[in-house]
């Protein structure tokens, strides 16, 4: 029954309830917003990451300090991408879909880095961003503003 542990209440509530300040929906709420706005812009290629870019969300909920000081009940999901990308990396699905899941906070992430003075970090991921091949960088910047849109109500 100890795999079960990890099915508690933060999983159910931000699968279906809340997720924190930034997101107005739940996971799958989010989720049918981003895959809507990709399909919007013509892009199905990126429909399956999409679907799957916020898969570790719901296991990995947290609340930290700040999340209990705000009283709305938020969670975290630190390192949900890496996390999403263990889950689905051996699935029958692309290597293209499989690195948007993993990359798809890249962007976001070097930004945080940055502004938080975490230059280590922020070295690491700019070392490992340069790495990427130019037209995935593209995809991710088309996802990444899908995956912005899906945080706010729904939108025509």
């Amino acid at each position: 029954m100890d795999r079960f542990k990890r099915f508690k209440r933060p999983f159910w509530e931000t699968l279906f309830l809340k997720q924190n300040k930034y997101h107005t929906s739940s996971v799958i709420g989010h989720t049918l917003k981003v895959v809507y706005c990709l399909i919007k812009k013509g892009r199905w290629d990126l429909v399956p990451a999409g679907f799957l870019h916020d898969i570790a969300k719901p296991l990995s909920a947290y609340q930290d300090q700040e999340d209990i000081d705000d009283g709305l009940g938020f969670y975290s999901f630190k390192n949900h991408e890496a996390f999403g990308y263990h889950i689905i990396k051996n699935w029958y699905i692309s290597d293209h879909t499989k690195n948007v899941v993993r990359y798809h906070y890249h962007i976001r992430g070097m930004k945080k880095a940055k502004e938080k003075g975490e230059y280590a970090k922020y070295r690491r991921l700019r070392k490992e961003w340069a790495k990427l091949n130019k037209n995935f960088k593209k995809d991710l910047s088309v996802f990444l503003v899908c995956d912005d849109q899906g945080k706010k109500g729904w939108f025509v």
